[in-house]
């Protein structure tokens, strides 16, 4: 008897894209090393679904559009804005900085 496919199916953990923008923070702004670094390893183990299981791991992160969250990292000292695409378990950032420069961008669009 051969099982439906669903249940073939194995869950994707996310797979972070364009990770040279956290090193190259990371040089920037030493404090924020353990920060990133936590954050890193809790993406990386991430089955996300959707919005409310990233909520599970990361309950201040916002949605603002086109598949793009906001992350508060280190008390909100920090931002990072990435595009997660749930069924291929990518999850690509698009911003790290303060959150000062975070203010001066326009998140729908980055």
């Amino acid at each position: 008897m051969k099982l439906p496919l669903s249940l073939h199916i194995e869950k994707l953990t996310m797979r972070i894209r364009n990770r040279t923008l956290l090193d190259k923070f990371v040089k920037k702004h030493a404090d924020s090393f353990k920060a990133i670094q936590r954050f890193i390893d809790i993406v990386e183990e991430a089955e996300w679904q959707n919005l409310n299981d990233i909520k599970n791991d990361f309950n201040s992160v916002d949605y603002v559009t086109n598949e793009r969250y906001v992350f508060d990292i280190r008390g909100n000292k920090y931002r990072i804005i990435a595009v997660i695409i749930f069924v291929g378990g990518v999850f690509s950032i698009r911003f790290v900085g303060t959150h000062a420069e975070y203010d001066k961008i326009d998140a729908k669009q980055i």
